[in-house]
């Protein structure tokens, strides 16, 4: 069960972002069934989070919070469903970052929101070698999702 709540004031298609979770899922091989939350929450919201949880100031544009430690399957042994964990968006930090990157802030949010489950999932970025993998990964699970939609 994938749910979207968005707590903002920003126009969130929320059926878009929980699409985007089961796609991205199903190509990780987590079994249907599997629950997700999805939050788009506010810079004061997210810079709390990021100082109770990361130690570090100021707001951030995504977290990741999981929860049973699922790990991607294989098509033969799909990830048995459990509790995957939430994420949570800035809208508008996403949105600063979107136009510096010259894209725009719903391509940064569905951006954030793969990278997020796979953090769920066990992917990190810390040593240069995760970081190559984890941001191939979702930049090719992004856009294969968006060649799908069009």
């Amino acid at each position: 069960m994938i749910e979207v709540n968005n707590e903002t004031d920003a126009v969130i298609d929320e059926v878009e972002f929980a699409e985007l979770a089961r796609y991205v899922l199903r190509e990780m091989h987590v079994a249907d069934g599997a629950e997700l939350a999805i939050m788009f929450i506010d810079e004061p919201a997210i810079e709390q989070l990021h100082v109770q949880w990361m130690d570090l100031p100021g707001p951030t544009d995504v977290m990741s919070f999981p929860m049973d430690e699922l790990r991607p399957g294989t098509a033969e042994e799909p990830t048995p469903a459990g509790l995957l964990g939430d994420i949570v968006v800035c809208p508008t930090v996403a949105a600063a970052q979107a136009a510096k990157a010259g894209h725009s802030a719903e391509e940064e949010m569905l951006l954030l929101t793969t990278h997020g489950i796979l953090h769920l999932l066990g992917y990190d970025h810390a040593e240069p070698e995760e970081e190559k993998e984890m941001f191939a990964l979702q930049r090719q699970l992004l856009l294969t999702f968006l060649a799908q939609r069009a």
